[in-house]
C-alpha cells in the first residue's frame, strides 16, 4: 500500500524539496501551505494533494487533515516544517510579534500534531518529524525568540517520543544548520528599534554574520535537508535527533565538548562581539 506524508510549509525551501523527494520515491504527498492557489509546480505532479493549512488557524488544520484522509485514507508521516524566524533584540519586539512567533513555531506544531495523532493511533504506527534547527541546540544573539521556539520543539519532541513509543508512533527531530533558501527574505521577521542604540553594535555584527553564513560554502541546500528527513521518516529506528549539514554537526559537537564559558567566548569572537 502506498504511504502518505503530510508536510506543512511546503511552498518553498525545505518543505518544497521534501514534497518533491517523497513524490519521486513513490509516496502520496499532501503538500500544505497558506496560499495553495499560488502553487504551480507541485500541483502538476500525480499523487500530490495541494491544500491550505495555516498552522495558526485550527479550522484550517482540521480541514487539511480531513482532506488528506478523504483522499489517501492514511497519514503515515507528518513533517512539521512550517515556521519563521523572529530576529532582533527581544526588548524591541511588540508582544503581538512575540506571540505570533510562538503561535507559529510551537503552538501550531502542537495543533497540527494533535489533529493527525488520532489517525496514527488508530493505525498503531506513524512517524512525526519535527523540523528544529541548530538554533534549538545553540542559541545565537538576536534569536532569543526563534531559539526559544526551537528549544521548545526539542523538548516537546523528546517527551513525545516517550508518550508515543508504546503505541508504535515515532517522534523525531531534524536539526538543520544554515540553509541556502529564501528563509532570510521570506520567512524572517527582523525587528530593531534604532532608539535603543545600545543594541545597534550587536545588531550590525550579527546581521553581517548571518549574511556570511547563509551565503557561505557550508550552508546546506534544501535538498540535503530533505534527504535527512527521508532517512528520519523511513529508517525504522527510534533515533531521536538527525543533524542536517556539516556546519550544524560541527557546532553541536563543539557545544557538547566545551564548557559554557569557553564555548560562549569562542562564539563571541567568531561573531565579532
Amino acid at each position: 500500500m502506498t504511504k502518505t506524508i503530510l508536510i506543512t510549509g511546503a511552498s518553498t525551501g525545505i518543505g518544497r524539496a521534501t514534497s518533491k523527494l517523497f513524490h519521486n520515491k513513490g509516496w502520496n504527498v499532501v503538500a500544505t501551505m497558506r496560499t495553495p492557489a499560488a502553487e504551480t509546480e507541485l500541483s502538476q505532479l500525480s499523487n500530490v494533494l495541494i491544500t491550505k493549512l495555516d498552522v495558526t488557524d485550527e479550522t484550517s488544520i482540521k480541514a487539511a487533515v480531513a482532506q488528506s484522509m478523504a483522499k489517501f485514507d492514511s497519514i503515515d508521516v507528518l513533517v512539521n516544517n512550517a515556521g519563521y524566524g523572529a530576529v532582533g533584540p527581544m526588548e524591541t519586539f511588540p508582544m503581538e510579534n512575540i506571540r505570533r512567533q510562538f503561535d507559529t513555531n510551537v503552538i501550531g506544531l502542537i495543533a497540527t500534531t494533535k489533529e493527525v495523532l488520532p489517525h496514527m493511533r488508530a493505525a498503531k504506527s506513524g512517524v512525526i518529524v519535527n523540523i528544529s534547527s541548530v538554533g534549538g541546540k545553540v542559541a545565537f544573539p538576536l534569536t532569543s525568540l526563534y531559539s526559544g521556539t526551537k528549544f521548545a520543539v526539542e523538548g516537546l519532541t523528546e517527551a513525545l517520543g516517550y508518550e508515543l513509543g508504546s503505541i508504535g508512533i515515532k517522534a523525531k527531530l531534524v536539526e538543520p544548520g544554515a540553509i541556502k533558501t529564501d528563509f532570510i527574505g521570506r520567512s524572517l521577521d527582523f525587528h530593531v528599534d534604532e532608539n535603543m542604540e545600545e543594541y545597534l553594535p550587536t545588531v550590525q555584527a550579527i546581521t553581517a554574520y548571518m549574511e556570511q553564513i547563509s551565503n557561505g560554502e557550508n550552508a546546506s541546500t534544501p535538498e540535503l535537508v530533505a534527504d535527512v528527513i527521508w532517512t528520519a521518516a523511513t529508517d525504522g529506528t527510534s533515533t531521536l535527533r538527525y543533524t542536517a549539514g556539516a556546519d550544524a554537526a560541527q557546532l553541536i559537537a563543539e557545544r557538547k565538548a566545551l564548557d559554557d564559558d569557553t564555548f560562549l567566548s569562542n562564539m563571541k569572537a567568531q561573531m565579532g562581539l
